[in-house]
C-alpha cells in the first residue's frame, strides 16, 4: 500500500445504487484509493480491456481531494482516467456517452450535507451500479481481489461548455 495511513472503509457506506460515507470519519484517503482499486478491477473484469473511465467531482471543498485518491486507485488497476473536473452528476453521465467511455465515477454525496462524500458509478451506459454490482464491488474491495495494471490520466478541459452546448442545441 502506498502511504502511511491505514485503510478505513465503513462497509455500511455501500448502499444499493451508490456509496456514501462521512469523510474522513467513515472512509479515509487510503480507503478511497482502495475503492478506486476495487472499482477499476470491477470495470476491467466486466469490459475485458483497459477501459476509459470518466471521473468528476461536486462542489464540496474536499471532493477534489477525494477524486484524486479515487483516480490513483483506478490508475493502479490499468484504467485510463478522463477527468472532466467540477461537474453535476448529469454532466458526468453525459460525458460517458459523449466521450464514448467505458465507465463513469462521480464523486458526490448528492443532497447530503457537508461532511459527506460518496461515489455514483456505472459501467453500462445510462445505468448506475445495481445492488448486485455494489455487493460485487464491496466483495472485491474487502477481499482485496484487485487487478494490477498501469493506467493513465487525462484532463478534459471545459467539458461544461460541451455539455451546455449540447443542451442548447436540443432546446431543453
Amino acid at each position: 500500500m502506498s502511504g502511511t495511513e491505514n485503510v478505513n472503509i465503513n462497509p455500511l457506506g455501500f448502499r444499493e445504487y451508490d456509496a456514501r460515507w462521512l469523510y474522513p470519519k467513515d472512509i479515509n484517503k487510503e480507503g478511497i484509493k482502495e475503492v478506486g482499486r476495487g472499482l477499476g478491477s470491477q470495470i476491467i473484469l466486466k469490459t475485458n480491456k483497459s477501459p476509459r473511465v470518466i471521473v468528476a467531482h461536486d462542489y464540496r471543498s474536499y471532493s477534489k481531494e477525494v477524486k484524486k485518491k479515487l483516480i490513483e486507485g483506478l490508475i493502479d488497476t490499468g484504467c485510463n482516467v478522463e477527468d472532466i473536473g467540477l461537474a453535476l452528476s448529469p454532466t458526468a453521465y453525459f460525458a460517458q456517452f459523449n466521450l464514448k467511455a467505458d465507465a463513469v465515477a462521480m464523486v458526490t454525496a448528492s443532497h447530503n450535507e457537508n461532511g459527506w462524500t460518496g461515489i455514483k458509478m456505472g459501467i453500462e451506459k445510462g445505468l448506475t451500479h445495481s445492488p448486485n454490482e455494489m455487493n460485487e464491488l464491496k466483495k472485491i474491495i474487502f477481499e482485496k481481489k484487485f487487478v494490477k495494471g498501469n493506467g493513465s490520466y487525462k484532463e478534459i478541459k471545459n467539458f461544461k461548455g460541451i455539455y451546455i452546448s449540447s443542451l442548447v442545441k436540443k432546446k431543453l
